[in-house]
C-alpha cells in the first residue's frame, strides 16, 4: 500500500520514501508513500524525479493499481532495488498550474450548478485549461458572459479551499455530493475525500487543489459548444502563476 501523502498536503513538492517493490513490466517503481498525484477525475498525472543510490530517475507519470501507486520510469536502463531509500520532488510548476486549474473548474461547476441547477456530465484539463460538460439544454453567448462573469466574481473572492476524508456513511449524508455521483463508488471504498470552496461547491474529489480560490486568478471562458441534446462544454484558460513561491 502506497501512503498518499498529496491529499492532505497538496503543497508537498519532496518528499522520502522506501521503495517496496520493482515492476518490470511498466518500467517503474513502488513507493511507501508518495506525493505524486496518479492521475484521475480530469486531471493528469505528476511528473518529477526520484533520486535513490545517487541517481535521479526521471518519473514521466504516476499511475494507480490497486492500493499502489507506480511511478514509471523514463527510458529502459536498471531501476534501483526494493528497499532503497528515494528521494522524491515533484515537477512544482507543472502541478501548481495543475491545482489552480483544478479549483478554476470547481469554481465553475459551483457557479452553474447554484445559479442554473446544471449538473456536470464529464470534463478533463490540461495546465493552464479545461473544458467541462452540462446538463444544458441550449446555450448561448450571453449566457456564456454571465457564467464568466460570475466565475471570475468567486475567484476574487478569496475563498478557502478545504479537504476533507470522511467515512462513507457520513459522506452519504451530504446531499450535494450526490450530483458527483458518489453512489458509484465502489462498496469497497469505505472513506471519501471531499473538497469544500466554502459558500460555493463541495464534492468528492481524489485531486489536488490550490488553498484559496484568489490564487486561481483570471478565469477565461474561450469557448463553448454543443455536444448534444442536453450536453454543453465549456472551455476555459487561466493565465500563467506570477511566481513559484506557494508553499
Amino acid at each position: 500500500m502506497t501512503h498518499l501523502l498529496y491529499q492532505t498536503n497538496s503543497y508537498l513538492k519532496e518528499f522520502d520514501a522506501t521503495l517496496t517493490a520493482v515492476d518490470v513490466e511498466q518500467h517503474g517503481v513502488v513507493l511507501d508513500r508518495t506525493a505524486f498525484y496518479p492521475g484521475g477525475g480530469g486531471q493528469p498525472a505528476d511528473r518529477g524525479t526520484l533520486l535513490a543510490n545517487g541517481v535521479s530517475y526521471p518519473v514521466v507519470r504516476a499511475r494507480k493499481n490497486g492500493d499502489q501507486v507506480i511511478h514509471i520510469i523514463e527510458g529502459g536502463g536498471p531501476l534501483p532495488e526494493a528497499g532503497a531509500a528515494v528521494h522524491g520532488a515533484i515537477d512544482w510548476a507543472r502541478r501548481y498550474d495543475l491545482m489552480r486549474t483544478h479549483t478554476a473548474m470547481h469554481i465553475l461547476c459551483g457557479v452553474v450548478f447554484r445559479d442554473y441547477g446544471a449538473s456536470v456530465t464529464g470534463g478533463d484539463m490540461d495546465p493552464l485549461a479545461g473544458r467541462m460538460d452540462f446538463e444544458f439544454e441550449t446555450m448561448q453567448r450571453e449566457l456564456v458572459n454571465a457564467i464568466e462573469q460570475a466565475v471570475n466574481h468567486e475567484a476574487a473572492q478569496g475563498h478557502p479551499v478545504r479537504v476533507a476524508i470522511l467515512p462513507r456513511a457520513e459522506a452519504f449524508q451530504i446531499p450535494d455530493l450526490i450530483r458527483t455521483k458518489i453512489n458509484l463508488l465502489p462498496e469497497g471504498i469505505q472513506e471519501v475525500r471531499v473538497v469544500e470552496i466554502v459558500g460555493l461547491d463541495l464534492q468528492a474529489d481524489g485531486g489536488t487543489h490550490v488553498r484559496s480560490t484568489a490564487e486561481v486568478g483570471p478565469i477565461r471562458v474561450v469557448d463553448y459548444k454543443s455536444k448534444g441534446k442536453i450536453n454543453k462544454r465549456i472551455y476555459i484558460q487561466l493565465e500563467p502563476a506570477d511566481s513559484d513561491t506557494h508553499a
